[in-house]
């Protein structure tokens, strides 16, 4: 079965997107990382939530900009608004939840992982147990406010396991195994 990861940048204070759902901060801090381009060439399928949606598209050229361009594959919408969505034959739109958007997306990926993009969704996959690792990189940087990396009222604690870390340049990458509970 595809591992799903959760694959993103965040502010050292603990943002993947600053005021106004700004990114330009993560493309400066940029450089080569291993573990990045492992985790880029791993996935075979996107699973990602309307609002990273609606923001990638209107600011750093929606699918075609997924990894700098250097992805192609499959990429998959989760949104409860279908029919608010403009048409776009670069994306297929799910909104039966999110347990069978990530069965769809790891159907698509075809024994390859499920890049799982947005924090909504993120913490959506999260909750429901379905998250097999987190990869997140840590820039230099304090934004103050934005979008939080996790967490909301009432969300329980999810134990991880520190399986790597490394850095580039002035970026520290970490990768994270979701510790599951004992079914």
């Amino acid at each position: 079965m595809s591992t799903v990861i959760w694959h993103t940048m965040m502010s050292l204070d603990g943002f993947v997107a600053g005021p106004d759902d700004t990114m330009d901060w993560a493309f400066s801090h940029g450089g080569r990382s291993a573990l990045a381009d492992e985790t880029r060439d791993s996935i075979g399928a996107i699973l990602a939530g309307r609002r990273w949606y609606d923001v990638a598209s209107a600011r750093y050229d929606g699918v075609a900009g997924i990894y700098g361009g250097a992805w192609t594959g499959p990429v998959f919408v989760l949104t409860h608004r279908p029919e608010d969505l403009p048409d776009d034959p670069t994306v297929t739109v799910l909104s039966d939840g999110i347990e069978d958007a990530v069965s769809v997306a790891r159907r698509a990926a075809d024994g390859r992982a499920v890049g799982v993009l947005g924090a909504i969704t993120a913490g959506q996959v999260v909750r429901a147990g379905l998250l097999d690792e987190i990869i997140v990189h840590i820039a230099p940087i304090l934004l103050g406010d934005g979008v939080r990396f996790y967490g909301a009222p009432g969300t329980t604690a999810t134990e991880l396991e520190l399986v790597e870390r490394g850095d580039s340049e002035q970026v520290i990458d970490l990768r994270y195994r979701v510790r599951h509970p004992a079914a």
